[in-house]
């Protein structure tokens, strides 16, 4: 039956407000979901209603139950059996939520708000008291997701990895202390972007990211094709030591940021736009070019900004060895601090966590939230596969 003769002109026309909508909505579904209860019943017992019992075990009427859904709280009648090794799918034993409830604490959960903001957000909606307690009890099941999630099995090889760190003050040994999510994304063959994994650590170092980079090659990643970080010390030699073959490339924006840090007000402007100069050359040698015309200018006066851009140059300019639709990707780490901007937008309610579970808790989430839409290759991702395709030949390996 189509939805449109279910739900005829005539009979919604006897509506005149939205609450009577409501309660006839509640009516079917309490009858659906009892209908639903009395099928799993009959499956779980091997024969159907009024029919002869083929074994012991029988039905034995019905009890009171209620439960809560996205339309409000309802009471419906729970069919029993004579053994009483009934436990129904769709409203399980000690069980009272039915139709996306939980799904929906979750998501409100993931977005930011504290529970007892859901505990009033739910009250409103629907009409209906779910405790602290028990948002927590749902939430905390996600647990077991990070669990299984964050041991899935990786692919073989990432065009490229974006890798960073987000900062969170967490509760421990009654002090307040500042830890890190390590965070990296990657571009699979498919041009689809992939979080690969979030680890919870002390701040930033280039060995904490040794464990890191050592558990996805546990997870079944053999090949890094090109990383992109932040100019953290020792950062490139470490992905060196795990993935001798990666192209690193430091965040050419970190970059900026470092050197204009001590830049008085006054510079700030004409030193950056000489500093673009560097980056925007279009080729390595012009850029080596661009440097030395920026040094003479700006040495006597910010020579540490010279001597960043000069430490750290092979990694700065590797972008160069690419054409521009791979260029634009990878010679900054834009991608991932958007993605931690909409972590810190979900988790900015939060001053702080009481337990390392809970940041990974809430972090996952968010991550979970900010990624739905990741269901896309990346622009222009014909171009950039033959790229890839041309430039590293057999490292892309399409088929394995």
């Amino acid at each position: 039956m189509k939805s449109k003769d279910f739900l005829s002109d005539e009979i919604l026309k006897q509506f005149k407000t939205g609450s009577q909508l409501n309660d006839f909505l509640k009516q079917v579904q309490k009858r659906g979901i009892e209908k639903m209860l009395e099928g799993e019943l009959d499956d779980h017992l091997g024969y159907e209603k009024h029919e002869k019992a083929p074994s012991q075990n029988s039905r034995n009427g019905y009890g009171q139950k209620k439960v809560r859904t996205s339309l409000g709280e309802t009471q419906i009648e729970v069919p029993r059996d004579r053994d009483a090794t009934f436990n129904p799918m769709i409203i399980p034993k000690r069980g009272n939520m039915v139709d996306g409830i939980e799904n929906i604490i979750v998501s409100l959960y993931a977005k930011g708000m504290s529970n007892s903001d859901i505990e009033d957000q739910i009250r409103e909606a629907y009409n209906f008291e779910v405790s602290t307690s028990t948002i927590s009890r749902i939430t905390n099941k996600v647990v077991n997701d990070i669990v299984a999630w964050q041991n899935r099995p990786l692919e073989p090889v990432y065009l490229i990895v974006w890798m960073d760190g987000i900062v969170f003050k967490v509760r421990e040994n009654s002090k307040v202390i500042n830890k890190t999510i390590y965070i990296a994304v990657g571009l699979r063959r498919d041009g689809k972007k992939e979080v690969l994994g979030l680890w919870l650590g002390k701040n930033e170092s280039s060995s904490y990211w040794m464990s890191v980079l050592t558990d996805m090659k546990a997870r079944g990643v053999e090949d890094l094709l090109i990383t992109a970080t932040d100019n953290l010390n020792g950062f490139t030699e470490t992905i060196r030591n795990v993935f001798p073959q990666a192209t690193t490339q430091i965040c050419v924006v970190h970059q900026i940021r470092n050197a204009c840090r001590y830049v008085v007000w006054k510079d700030k402007k004409e030193f950056t736009k000489d500093m673009k100069q560097i980056y925007n050359a279009p080729t390595k040698s012009a850029a080596e070019a661009a440097l030395e015309d920026f040094a003479v200018k700006w040495n006597s006066k910010y020579s540490y900004a010279i001597k960043s851009w000069r430490d750290n140059w092979e990694e700065l300019t590797a972008f160069f060895e690419f054409p521009l639709e791979i260029r634009k990707i990878i010679y900054t780490t834009n991608l991932i601090e958007n993605l931690n901007g909409k972590i810190r937008k979900y988790t900015k309610n939060k001053l702080s966590f009481p337990t390392d579970d809970a940041v990974m808790k809430s972090a996952y989430l968010a991550t979970r939230e900010a990624t739905r839409k990741w269901t896309m290759p990346i622009k222009n991702w014909g171009i950039i596969l033959n790229q890839f395709l041309t430039i590293f030949e057999e490292r892309v390996r399409l088929n394995a």
